[in-house]
């Protein structure tokens, strides 16, 4: 199942969202637009649904409902997220699920919710709060029914669903050097402080069918690679280890702590590409990596996405990887800041930018123009640099 079509209103950057999203999605703007805070809320949806998180903590770990909310959410404060769950794109709709979330007026203001809806693919409405029991109780209304196992057996599919939603945003410094950043950890490791950890927890088998499959893509991506392997120090401590060909016989080996930053975030997309079948958030994939290796990402994709039938979500800058002509502008979601927020668009329902792609441009030639801040121009004219 994939998310077919999402909602929001008062969600972060964006007073108003309204776009059906394909099993494949690239996510474009200038930067302070809002492209992380568009994933974030499928990381939202994740925390609601896994056990030992749930509404009070998903909202407390983005720093409060201040925090969330849009700013030009004035008359009405109230943060609403809707998605409807498909089999493909552009199928019939198996599922719906709503919720609105307010805060207490005074007091503790603690988050509440106004609302949480569940339908059916026939219409039928399985859950609707608040309900009698959440008007006895008011207590009841700062947790979701999704969070309560007791509670969603009716519709469990939309729970795992958002459970198994996947982020990796690898930081090669935190790889390298876990034990140099102290700090409060963030739930489901999203920048990669644990990932050898989580290659190393991987059942055997699974373990080295996808090692092999990133060892043979790195021998073409990286000069002189060879071989890729997960090996355990003296302490238990896993680490992967290259051999690379060198004068030595035997060739040259190398720690994780020696890899290059590329190196790195590319073992990182490459893993989590392999990882699972759930909904994938890849935040500008391309960064670290050499623009030949970027052309190719989109096209690994759909592939990957052949076999696997899964649901991708990538935040992008990269000409080189918009570059790829087999991107449609069903894929692309334009996202452009205004005055009352920011405005979501399909690339493909904007007639002059469909026209552009119909002539034969490239979503990187007809759509990234758009993102360029107007002003740029006055850049190179800074006072810090005269």
């Amino acid at each position: 199942m994939i998310i077919s079509h999402i909602t929001l209103k008062n969600w972060r950057n964006f007073k108003e969202i309204d776009v059906s999203l394909n099993d494949r999605i690239f996510v474009v703007g200038p930067n302070a637009c809002g492209k992380s805070n568009f994933l974030d809320v499928f990381r939202f949806l994740r925390d609601l649904a896994t056990p030992g998180g749930g509404l009070q903590r998903a909202i407390r770990e983005r720093g409060g409902v201040s925090k969330i909310r849009c700013l030009s959410a004035c008359q009405n404060p109230q943060i609403e997220i809707a998605v409807s769950l498909s089999e493909e794109p552009h199928s019939a709709i198996q599922w719906k699920y709503a919720i609105g979330i307010k805060q207490e007026a005074r007091g503790n203001r603690q988050p509440y919710l106004s609302y949480e809806k569940v339908a059916r693919s026939d219409g039928k409405v399985l859950l609707s709060r608040p309900d009698q029991e959440d008007q006895k109780d008011k207590l009841r209304l700062t947790q979701t029914h999704l969070e309560q196992i007791s509670a969603n057996h009716a519709f469990r599919d939309i729970a795992k669903l958002f459970e198994s939603v996947l982020y990796l945003q690898l930081v090669p410094q935190l790889l390298r050097h876990p034990d140099s950043f102290i700090g409060v950890n963030v739930s489901e490791d999203p920048f990669g402080k644990n990932f050898l950890e989580r290659v190393a927890k991987t059942p055997e088998k699974t373990r080295h069918s996808r090692l092999h499959k990133i060892q043979e893509a790195l021998g073409i991506a990286v000069p002189q690679f060879k071989k890729l392997e997960l090996i355990k120090d003296d302490l238990g401590i896993p680490h992967l280890q290259a051999r690379y060909e060198h004068w030595r016989p035997g060739g040259g080996f190398q720690h994780e702590d020696q890899f290059s930053d590329g190196t790195l975030r590319l073992i990182g997309l490459l893993w989590s590409l392999l990882e699972t079948d759930s909904l994938l958030l890849l935040e500008e994939p391309e960064l670290s990596l050499n623009a030949g290796i970027v052309k190719k990402i989109p096209s690994l994709m759909y592939r990957l996405q052949q076999r696997k039938k899964r649901q991708l979500i990538i935040s992008t800058h990269s000409e080189a990887l918009l570059s790829d002509a087999g991107i449609g502008g069903e894929e692309v979601l334009l996202l452009t800041p205004e005055q009352e927020g920011t405005k979501v668009q399909a690339v493909g329902s904007v007639k002059d930018l469909r026209d552009l792609l119909e002539g034969g441009l490239t979503i990187a030639e007809a759509v990234l123009p758009r993102t360029i801040p107007p002003k740029i121009e006055r850049f190179q004219q800074l006072s810090l640099l005269k």
